[in-house]
């Protein structure tokens, strides 16, 4: 069975609930996760400590059917950890400085070609951040920037730097105003608004424009994403009714993973945005951003799409 190359780069982490539950995160590892799930064999490349944490880890993407080969064990820093608070369903994060996947060195082995996805948390220390460089240097025929700015990790002029290297690039609405120096005139673009829906368009039409991006995706939370390339249409899809939410932790991962899986697989953009709706919609419907019930990615698409 053939494989396309798919490269997945940045953090992996142990998110901790109030309750006081341990769930593997890391918006990087939740999207390799998933496409291991949907049959595309990523290479997650990262790091864990030489810790318990990290073992499980490890013997989690092992019994998940992950590969492992590039997820190194740092002797001197441990496995990344995130104390997530959950206020009114939405969820608040306290990210542990200075962990493994802050230092993750580039894979003996870098594979050109193919896809790389990347985020922007794992390049807050120069020695992932030079990684990164040279993964891109090897020459992905597409480059996936995945934003996620988070207090305090996260630099201006940096973040646009990334943008402008990337082919396609997945933000929310606020992190599009944020990069373009543009604040919404209210809290909130409702896309259910045609004059804010409108504005909204047409920041992210000039964003496109401006870092010479093959595409883009805003997401909007309970008003579903807008898609941008630059030969089509903007495309706007708003989740399914009445939405069981347990906790949207993860729920952008789930919704980057089925994109990716759309543009490896060449669907259309509309097409890419519904099933990525969709399937993030099952996900908020769990706590946590990853599970092992392999019945969530039971969708009519996907045996139509594997690898042959």
């Amino acid at each position: 069975m053939t494989h396309p190359n798919v490269q997945i780069f940045g953090e992996v982490l142990f998110d901790h609930f109030p309750d006081g539950r341990q769930v593997l995160g890391g918006a990087p590892f939740n999207v390799a996760w998933h496409l291991a799930a949907f049959g595309a064999a990523p290479r997650f490349i990262s790091a864990v400590g030489a810790d318990t944490e990290g073992e499980r880890i490890r013997a989690g993407m092992e019994d998940w059917g992950l590969i492992t080969s590039c997820l190194q064990t740092d002797p001197t820093h441990p496995t990344g950890a995130v104390q997530v608070s959950l206020i009114d369903g939405e969820p608040s994060y306290d990210i542990v400085p200075e962990c493994a996947y802050d230092f993750v060195r580039a894979p003996e082995d870098i594979t050109p070609g193919g896809l790389l996805y990347h985020g922007t948390l794992a390049l807050r220390e120069p020695v992932s951040a030079a990684t990164l460089d040279e993964l891109k240097s090897a020459g992905p025929d597409l480059i996936f920037l995945d934003v996620n700015l988070r207090e305090p990790w996260w630099s201006l002029d940096q973040t646009r730097e990334l943008v402008t290297e990337a082919d396609w690039v997945k933000l929310n609405r606020d992190e599009l105003a944020r990069l373009s120096d543009a604040a919404p005139e209210h809290e909130g673009w409702l896309a259910s608004d045609p004059d804010s829906q409108s504005a909204l368009t047409e920041l992210a039409q000039r964003f496109l424009e401006r870092h010479d991006l093959t595409g883009l995706i805003v997401t909007l939370g309970a008003e579903g994403a807008l898609g941008l390339t630059q030969d089509a249409d903007p495309v706007l899809v708003a989740p399914p009714h009445a939405l069981d939410v347990v906790d949207t932790v993860g729920a952008g991962d789930a919704f980057a993973s089925v994109t990716l899986l759309g543009l490896i697989h060449g669907w259309p953009l509309a097409t890419v945005l519904e099933r990525a709706q969709a399937f993030a919609a099952r996900i908020v419907g769990q706590r946590g951003a990853t599970g092992t019930d392999r019945a969530i990615y039971e969708v009519p698409w996907f045996s139509d799409h594997q690898p042959s």
